[in-house]
């Protein structure tokens, strides 16, 4: 069967005391908003060379003109009580709209090329399910054929058991583990990358 690959992004609306609230605690709403508008242009600028469709999913409400070129991403609004649901609706969409390789990340990895999401891509190809695990016990890219029962529901969204829980669901998928990354959340992911410092003042 040939391949029909589409990366889902999803982003927060970037608004003043609206993200990266944990950090915010530490180093303020100003650098926290400045911080999240350079991780989302960082986000834009690694997908954008991929050739395939990407769509972005905007939080709270579309914005046509922003770092996410409206020739370049498919904008969509997210829909669901939860994280969970809101993935879980995305993931449907796409399988809806034939596609069957689709990946999702979120805005908030520094740490992540081009190179590794298309060789995530490459890894689908021969797997049903490919997933990064984030340091915190997150993940931070998850990649779909199908969408396994039960993967995006019941779970406790931003805790370090994300993870593990949903392993539980791909006991019966061949599954491809990618190496663990760092998202930037908390105030040590700060101090201890120099490309993050200026923001903690």
């Amino acid at each position: 069967m040939l391949t029909k690959p589409l990366l889902i992004i999803f982003i927060r609306n970037a608004e003043w005391g609206k993200v990266k609230t944990r950090l915010a605690k530490s180093i303020g709403n100003d650098n926290a908003l400045d911080l999240y508008n350079f991780l989302l242009k960082h986000t834009a600028e690694i997908s954008t060379p991929l050739p395939i469709d990407k769509w972005v999913f905007y939080s709270e409400e579309i914005i046509q003109e922003d770092v996410w070129p409206c020739d370049q991403f498919i904008k969509k609004k997210q829909k669901g009580e939860n994280l969970g649901l809101r993935m879980k609706n995305a993931f449907i969409e796409g399988k809806s709209a034939g596609y069957n390789n689709i990946i999702i990340i979120g805005s908030d990895l520094f740490d992540i090329t081009t190179e590794e999401l298309s060789q995530a891509f490459a890894t689908l190809n021969n797997s049903d399910v490919v997933i990064g695990p984030a340091i915190d016990g997150g993940y931070y890219l998850l990649g779909l054929k199908e969408i396994p029962k039960g993967i995006f529901d019941n779970k406790e969204w931003g805790t370090s058991s994300i993870f593990k829980d949903t392993l539980v669901h791909l006991k019966t998928f061949k599954t491809s583990i990618l190496p663990p990354k760092n998202d930037i959340d908390t105030i040590e992911d700060i101090l201890n990358n120099p490309v993050f410092i200026k923001y903690y003042s």
